[in-house]
């Protein structure tokens, strides 16, 4: 049975877990797979990447359980025919993070999708609920990629109060098993969107030597910075910056920003090399502080059962405890 049927109901899925649209992992497998085990599936429209887009989005036309396409809302800004390509196939939501979603939603809303804005302050928030958003994601910084700097038990109540039963609220960053979400749902969320423990799940697009790193690495193997990004030729603005795994690259680079930003021609050289052929001792792993719960790569059904049961059964003790202490 659902346990949220708000968000459900809205999103017409069974479960309250939502697939983050991360760039260059969440494809059209993953996000069929989470999808068809009643969760959303969010495809990663990234950094607008066209060719890559046309050929997901491809393969989720027609597709019989809902689905989403999520973009950094700057990449929309600067090819606002990305927009065109992933809303021909007729998700049930597109998702925006970071940057003002104004300007895209009545596009959005005229076909008939949903619009899902993530957030990291109320101030965000406020403008994401004026353009229409239909559903907020508050995302703390312990999620992986890109984020702020609230933690995810300050920023998911915080906008759970500021959204006042509006629109539903879904709980993002250091999220990995039915633990986080039952208490994300006793925080006020409708439900959980993750990224880090779908990365490592059997239909990710990610290489098998990142995934078998998150499963080795414990919660204090991250960092949050800006040195994958200056090494990719990414500037992005205060206050996002990236949360990954940490590697020998960081650890060379970590105090030495400003270095690194005059070479960044150079080490961006030197950094594409290593991505391409896999060296993660240099290439990111972008992942969360939920690592230290994540020990194997199993398909994404097996992923959405488990959490669901586990939060199933810790909320069924709770009630039972709270009908226990009333007798």
């Amino acid at each position: 049975m659902p346990i949220d049927m708000p968000l459900t109901g809205l999103l017409g899925i069974r479960h309250p877990i939502l697939l983050a649209p991360m760039d260059a992992i969440a494809g059209a497998r993953l996000t069929a797979a989470v999808s068809r085990a009643g969760g959303f599936g969010i495809l990663g429209g990234g950094y607008g990447d066209r060719a890559w887009l046309e050929r997901e989005t491809g393969k989720l036309e027609g597709a019989q359980a809902p689905f989403g396409i999520g973009f950094i809302t700057w990449s929309l800004a600067k090819q606002p025919e990305l927009l065109d390509v992933a809303l021909a196939v007729r998700p049930r939501a597109i998702m925006l993070s970071f940057g003002d979603p104004k300007p895209f939603a009545p596009q959005i809303k005229s076909a008939g999708a949903l619009l899902i804005c993530q957030v990291q302050s109320e101030a965000m928030a406020l403008t994401a609920l004026d353009a229409g958003a239909d559903i907020l994601i508050a995302q703390g910084t312990e999620a992986g990629g890109h984020g702020a700097t609230r933690t995810t038990i300050d920023i998911v109540p915080a906008i759970v109060d500021l959204a006042a039963g509006r629109v539903p609220v879904v709980a993002a960053g250091g999220i990995a098993d039915g633990r986080g979400l039952a208490a994300m749902m006793m925080l006020g969320a409708s439900g959980v969107l993750l990224g880090t423990r779908f990365y490592a799940s059997a239909e990710a697009d990610g290489a098998e030597e990142a995934k078998k790193l998150i499963c080795a690495a414990t919660g204090g193997s991250t960092a949050r910075g800006v040195v994958f990004d200056l090494s990719r030729s990414i500037v992005w603005p205060a206050p996002f910056t990236g949360r990954s795994l940490i590697n020998d690259h960081v650890r060379r680079w970590t105090g030495r920003e400003v270095e690194l930003l005059q070479s960044m021609n150079t080490v961006a050289t030197e950094y594409a090399a290593a991505r391409a052929a896999r060296d993660f001792d240099v290439a990111a792993v972008f992942a969360g502080q939920s690592v230290g719960l994540i020990h194997d790569i199993p398909p994404a059904a097996e992923i959405v059962e488990r959490i669901v049961a586990e939060a199933e059964q810790i909320m069924l003790g709770r009630r039972n405890s709270s009908t226990a202490l009333r007798a």
